[in-house]
This record gives structure tokens, sequence and C-alpha cells, in this order.
């Protein structure tokens, strides 16, 4: 879950020989008034030239035209900005903030519309360029999470932000937190640490006792495959609505899982050849499995399981990099070189939304925060909006 121009000299074009072209035109008649082939040659000309526009049509029309069911929204962001999360005030559904690289962070007070650069001066008082890497909202009580290691705090839905100092131990970088309740939240770093905090984050309490690395030396032998070729961090983790995690090792080998409760997460081997891209929490509470090269499998039945069947996508061999449910039956999948895809029946087949094979990059996060209230994000500034 962890990217960051100068312009230089282009090289001198050389120029080849070319043959002169002859240019067939209508020739002039000797009356001054023209013929009828010179009309007919002139409107042919003339309608080559234009572009081709059905009825009511209009180039302005077209500009305005959204993306099927998603419309792209402008960022007041730099170049090579790489949003990576998304979040709103339950409170207010209009108002929500967008994080990214660079020390991105942009607020939107009219549902996603438009958004605007935030500055939060605990956050600017050092020289780091921060990544903010996940943010999290329950009531108007919010929190931001960072690297290098940083934690933001707001009790007035993001109007002032604290900043709340953190251990330097702290194994491996944040890479999300949750809001779980009035001055709680949770918080997970790309270690496979789980903390919890019911003070406002003045005090966390470790939720496992160990970190992943150390689970898969205790346990080499338990038959993980890959487990020994473990880097020691996640490449994507995802949390579901009642608390359990499902993430996935950095080599994309093997997946892991925890569940409240639990002291240590559980290793599992991957249930298909091809290795693991990205796995999630359906809505009906089982598991999505995103394998590098577009494939997209389903657990067969609810919970934690090792049982996958594949769906069928018209990914065009692009890989799918998130799933994002609105509802049982309804979901969106997103990937590289603007591929969207949709299913009406919770997930067993998609269909390949168009519109958005122009879109000049990868999508690669997809959140519904509610029914009609959903985004994409994708490299290069792209934020789509669902728009129904």
């Amino acid at each position: 879950m962890a990217t960051t121009a100068s312009a230089s000299a282009s090289p001198a074009l050389h120029l080849l020989p070319t043959r002169r072209l002859r240019l067939l035109v209508p020739r002039a008649c000797s009356s001054s008034s023209p013929t009828r082939r010179g009309l007919i040659a002139t409107a042919a000309v003339a309608a080559a030239a234009a572009p081709l526009l059905l009825p009511g049509r209009t180039p302005a029309a077209l500009a305005a035209e959204p993306l099927s069911e998603w419309e792209r929204v402008g960022l007041p962001i730099d170049p090579g900005v790489v949003l990576l999360d998304i979040a709103f005030v339950p409170d207010d559904p209009s108002h929500g903030f967008l994080l990214g690289t660079r020390q991105t962070i942009l607020e939107t007070k009219d549902g996603g519309n438009s958004w605007f650069p935030r500055s939060i001066p605990s956050a600017e008082d050092e020289d780091f360029n921060y990544r903010f890497n996940s943010v999290s909202f329950s009531g108007k009580e919010g929190w931001i999470v960072g690297k290098p290691a940083i934690l933001l705090h707001t009790k007035d839905a993001g109007g002032s932000w604290e900043r709340i100092p953190l251990s330097a131990q702290l194994p491996g970088d944040m890479v999300y937190i949750q809001a779980t309740g009035d001055q709680s939240a949770e918080m997970v770093t790309d270690e496979g640490a789980i903390y919890v905090t019911s003070n406002c984050g003045y005090n966390w309490k470790a939720a496992v006792q160990e970190t992943v690395s150390a689970t898969l030396n205790r346990t080499v032998s338990s038959g993980i495959s890959g487990a020994s070729y473990y880097t020691g961090t996640f490449n994507t983790v995802n949390r579901s609505p009642d608390g359990r995690y499902v993430a996935v090792s950095s080599r994309g080998n093997f997946y892991l899982t925890w569940e409240p409760g639990q002291l240590y997460w559980q290793p599992h081997n991957r249930a298909v050849a091809r290795r693991i891209q990205n796995m999630g929490w359906r809505a009906d509470g089982g598991l999505w499995l995103l394998v590098r090269g577009g494939g997209l499998f389903l657990s067969k039945g609810t919970g934690i399981v090792e049982d996958f069947e594949e769906a069928s996508v018209q990914s065009r061999g692009f890989g799918i990099l998130d799933v994002g449910y609105r509802s049982k039956d309804e979901a969106w999948a997103a990937g590289g070189s603007g591929v969207l895809l949709k299913t009406t029946n919770g997930g067993k087949s998609w269909v390949r939304d168009k519109a958005a094979d122009n879109i000049p990059g990868n999508l690669y996060s997809i959140k519904f925060i509610g029914d009609n209230q959903g985004f994409v994000l994708g490299n290069d500034g792209v934020l789509l909006r669902y728009v129904g």
C-alpha cells in the first residue's frame, strides 16, 4: 500500500525529403458564379473537416457528458500525486476528505463535486513530505494516519486537527485506521501490528501479540507456501464492517486473516495458481480475491474460507486492482488502463463499462460510502464520482 520532472531539451528533428503532393481542388469557372460541380466538391471538403455530431450532441454537450454511471471530477493537485483514501463525515455526507502523496489533503463540502486544498499546520511543522494513507470518521470524530509516522485527530468533523505523538518503536508504517466509536479507533501497520485506543489515541493497546514475520517464523513448518520468502510487509489489507481483516503478502503468494479475539494472524495458502493481487470483503460477508493478470474469484459461502471459484469477467487481460460493493447484488471492479466492470448478480458475472476505456491511467481503489455515494481513485489524479 505503499510513489513518488524537469524539462529537458527535445532532440533535433531530422526532416526527411518529402514528395510534393498535388492538392485536388475544384478549378475556378471562367464565369463569376460557381458551377454545380464546384459547389458539391466544396461541400464535401467542409463536411469531411467538420466533426460528426448526431442531432442534439453539440461539442459542449459532449464535454459535459458523464462516463456512464460515473463522472470525472477535477482536482487542484500537482501532476504525479497518487490518491490513497477518501472518507466522509457520517453526520454530514456532503463533507469529506481526500488523501494522497506529497502531503495532499483535499476537502469537499458539496458531496465530492468540487474539492479544495486543506492545510493542517500541525502536519507542516517539520521538513517531511508526508504520504497520507488512510482517513476515517465516526460521528464528528476523525483520524488520519500517514508515512513517515503521523497521526492526526479531529473532534469537530475536520474543522481543526491535532497531532498525536507516536512511539518511535512502532513496528512498520501505519497504512490503515478505522474510527470505531467515541474516542476510539483501530490502527494497522504494514507489518501486521494492530492497535486499539479508547482515549483519543493517547494510549494504544496491542490486539495481536506479534508481527506477521514473527508468526511465520514460529510456524514455518505449517505448510504455508511462500512463507519463507515473506519480506515482512503487507501488499494490501482490508477490514470488514464487523472487524475482521484479510491481508495479502507482499509477494502475493499467500494471504492472512485475523478476527477480533485472535492473538495472531492466521496464514492461508492461496487457492489459485496465480499470485494474489488484492483481497477484500463482499457485502454478504464472503471474500473476493483478485489475481495478477485479471482473474477474479469469489469464496464459496461467507466468512473466512479457503475455497474459491472464478467469476466471469471481461478485463481484456488488464489486471483488476480493487472491488467495491454498492449492495449485495451490485458491485464494481476497477483495474489497469481504465478497466471498469459492473456486476448485478453478486459477482457471478461482470460486464465492462466501455465508457471508462478512455481514462488515461489505472483505477486502483473503489469506495462506496452509501448506496448513492461512491468514488473511484486512479493514478495521475483521476477521481470518478458515482452518479447512478
